[in-house]
């Protein structure tokens, strides 16, 4: 795996080494089995291009939150064999943990990537739970003659790790038998839309390391139109936030990864608001750790 940094940095670059950055982001444009909106190839380099549009004082954290370091690596090889980029991101991701000390942060991409990304972190840290941000369980076993599906992105980690849904408002019949079953805890949206409950809800589910995956069709439309399976329904900007930000203060936030989107030509806002939510997330991270 090439470790150069990309010629699109997120945010700016301070000129950071990958050693020494508090966070390392890496775009992986992977899209094979999408299957209605199609795009989230683009989405990486669209999240970064806007990331340039950001303040870099953030408005809540209130902080520069850039100049704790963050280092943007060129975009993750694409292959065309399903096999092949699952054994291989597996093994790159491995090899990333042992050079980084910071906090790595994964475009998509479909979220089938969260596949591969998960299974290094779930090595390192025994007791890893994982926060589940999506409009969809993603717990089929195959979709459409696939195993690595978007829609079967969480079954494999679930059968090893604690899973925790949050957002949900979309499950297939062939998945339901799988929700709230075995290490899985599925929060329906609208079983759940008093936000202090749910969050008092998930933190107890949670472990103490926690892998966060964001499909990005968690939000309500309204917040990310630009994604391939839009859900009416979903989270609105501050009360996704809140949740967020209690669960980066009270768990260790060990990786994360922000997926699905699909840019178009209508507009730039989903590409805008994903590049401002990693941006603080980041924050909230930051002040866990004290980096400020």
């Amino acid at each position: 795996m090439n470790y150069k940094a990309n010629k699109t940095q997120f945010i700016i670059s301070n000129k950071t080494t990958i050693d020494k950055a508090n966070f390392v982001i890496l775009p992986i444009p992977y899209e094979m089995t999408t299957s209605y909106g199609h795009g989230t190839a683009n989405g990486p380099q669209a999240i970064l291009k806007a990331s340039e549009q950001l303040e870099l004082w953030d408005e809540e954290v209130k902080e520069e939150i850039y100049k704790t370091g963050i280092f943007t690596l060129e975009n993750y090889k694409f292959v065309k064999s399903e096999k092949i980029f699952f054994e291989n991101i597996v093994k790159d991701v491995e090899n990333l943990l042992s050079v980084i000390k910071g906090t790595p942060i994964f475009l998509g991409g479909e979220h089938s990537i969260t596949q591969g990304l998960i299974e290094p972190f779930s090595k390192k840290y025994k007791d890893l739970s994982i926060l589940h941000f999506d409009a969809h369980a993603d717990l089929r076993l195959t979709y459409q003659g696939s195993i690595h599906s978007h829609a079967c992105a969480l079954y494999p980690a679930s059968r090893k790790n604690k899973v925790v849904q949050i957002g949900i408002r979309s499950v297939g019949a062939d998945e339901k038998q799988f929700v709230n079953q075995g290490l899985v805890k599925t929060f329906f949206m609208h079983e759940n839309l008093d936000i202090d409950s749910l969050i008092n809800k998930i933190s107890k589910e949670l472990s103490e390391n926690v892998y966060l995956t964001i499909d990005v069709d968690g939000f309500d439309p309204s917040v990310m139109p630009a994604t391939g399976t839009p859900q009416p329904g979903g989270f609105m900007w501050y009360e996704a936030m809140k949740i967020f930000k209690s669960i980066c203060y009270k768990k260790n936030i060990v990786a994360m990864d922000i997926v699905e989107v699909a840019p178009n030509k209508a507009g730039y806002i989903t590409e805008f608001n994903a590049a401002k939510l990693i941006y603080r997330l980041m924050g909230y991270i930051a002040e866990k750790k004290k980096l400020f």
